[in-house]
């Protein structure tokens, strides 16, 4: 969200971009006390999330933040809008810009007159997934009978006869999996379907995707939504936001890690051999036990390559990380733990030559921008279970390996932890993507997809988007990344 704001302030708009108390505290505390005083036309503001006042560095329990912001985030951010369309300081707001799962803010909008463009910020197959929930209550397959069907094969049921858009492998194991419940009062459930619903009453749908990588679920996303919402791809933000924002000024040193960043893990990358290194991280949300880490701990040991390992402090559920000292002996000189690194950075560097992730969109794109081919793992909760699926048949530049257990690192190493001389395919078909910078991505008129349906531009041409949006405010929270 916070890359989206930089790319319109680039644009000339004013921007508000505004955050939960709770994630302001700690992008402080991560990125230093003066990291968001912001700028005359770029400032900063935070309303409550309506969870109980904390100081953990950690990520909050997402139903709770879910269930929070939807029962108590209007009435503030009601207020907020008045106060900056009451202040001399600033122009009246003419546009809001949300985070989907903030389904608040197009109420806002609405209440004020002004225009919302909903940003999805995950996949479009995880769009489809969520959306095809309503079909999933009509034939009644949610609720789940009972939990056998978790374990039984039920889950291995075909269902791309009527999973519009998506892979035509797609099983019932392959979607969100907030499904796999017997309560059918399930709140992940009803919530998800309830802000993927909600975008057809967008003014914008914004998606960090192109259209060359999910082109069949573009076109049936397109079909569904109505044309008073108009569907922008703007993606990859990494490469529009090269593109747009001045390199080296007060907007492009703006970051939105929650985590201090450890940069130590680049003088330990120096003079790695190319494409020798396995960076693995789970993203920021992705919890696992601390027998899971230790399992997954000896794969990588046990893998024979190279390995930078991002272990968050949250990473084990509700404990700290603790590994064995004779794991700390075994990876002595080949592998290095950091506890968070600037990915889009790491990714680029010459050493990494594959990327062992939790499946998150942002690390999808990022990967697909950089160029290592991805392993995707650890899928955790909402969409991502759809994204290894597509990732593999429709793109080819990851592995199709997929365990509910961390075992699976060793059934990986076994099949596909060669040198990488034996994954020249993908990395082939990653240098494509990454090298072959998309239409979306280009600047000028070729970045424009869909010119004569939408009238705007990827690259926020002024002279279109301004006849609307001189002052937008943004409400981002990381709650899906």
């Amino acid at each position: 969200m916070l890359k989206l704001a930089k790319i319109l302030h680039s644009r000339g708009f004013h921007v508000t971009f505004v955050n939960s108390e709770f994630n302001h505290r700690r992008l402080l505390r991560s990125r230093g006390a003066r990291a968001l005083d912001g700028l005359p036309d770029f400032r900063f503001a935070t309303i409550p999330e309506g969870l109980p006042p904390s100081d953990v560095d950690a990520t909050q329990d997402v139903p709770s933040l879910c269930r929070a912001t939807m029962e108590n985030c209007l009435p503030h951010f009601r207020r907020l809008l008045a106060e900056l369309n009451s202040s001399p300081d600033v122009p009246p707001v003419t546009c809001v810009f949300g985070d989907d799962v903030m389904s608040f803010t197009l109420e806002a909008a609405r209440e004020i007159g002004v225009p919302c463009a909903l940003f999805w910020t995950a996949s479009v197959c995880g769009y489809l997934g969520y959306l095809c929930y309503r079909t999933i209550v009509e034939k009644g397959i949610f609720p789940f009978k009972d939990a056998e069907q978790l374990t039984n094969g039920f889950l291995d049921t075909p269902a791309a006869d009527w999973a519009t858009g998506m892979s035509k492998h797609i099983r019932l194991k392959d979607f969100p999996s907030f499904m796999r419940s017997t309560d059918p009062e399930e709140f992940m459930f009803h919530f998800a379907l309830k802000v993927t619903e909600q975008m057809a009453g967008a003014d914008a749908v914004i998606l960090n995707t192109f259209d060359e990588l999910e082109q069949d679920g573009l076109d049936a996303m397109r079909a569904m939504i109505p044309s008073s919402a108009s569907i922008h791809t703007i993606g990859p933000l990494a490469f529009l936001a090269e593109e747009i924002v001045p390199r080296g000024g007060p907007i492009d040193a703006l970051g939105s890690n929650l985590w201090k960043e450890d940069v130590s893990c680049f003088d330990w990358l120096h003079g790695r051999e190319p494409r020798s290194v396995v960076y693995v991280n789970y993203g920021s949300i992705t919890v696992m036990t601390n027998e899971e880490l230790v399992e997954f701990a000896w794969g990588l040991a046990n893998c024979g390559h190279d390995f930078l390992w991002v272990i968050r402090p949250d990473l084990v559920n509700g404990d700290a990380a603790v590994l064995p000292p004779e794991f700390t002996e075994a990876i002595k000189g080949r592998g290095h733990l950091a506890t968070w690194c600037p990915q889009e950075v790491v990714l680029r560097h010459e050493a990494v030559g594959v990327f062992l992730t939790h499946s998150g969109w942002n690390s999808t794109m990022e990967s697909l921008c950089a160029g290592p081919p991805g392993c995707p793992c650890c899928a955790g909760p909402s969409s991502r279970s759809s994204r290894p699926t597509a990732g593999t048949s429709a793109w080819s530049g990851a592995w199709p390996w997929r365990s509910d257990t961390t075992s699976g690192v060793r059934r990986w190493r076994r099949r596909y932890g060669r040198p990488w001389a034996g994954t020249r395919e993908r990395r082939c078909t990653a240098a494509r993507w990454s090298g072959g910078r998309p239409a979306s991505a280009r600047p000028g008129p070729a970045g424009a997809h869909t010119p004569t349906s939408t009238g705007w531009s990827t690259t926020y041409s002024s002279r279109v988007a301004t006849r609307v949006f001189n002052r937008v405010c943004l409400l981002g929270m990381h709650v899906f990344d």
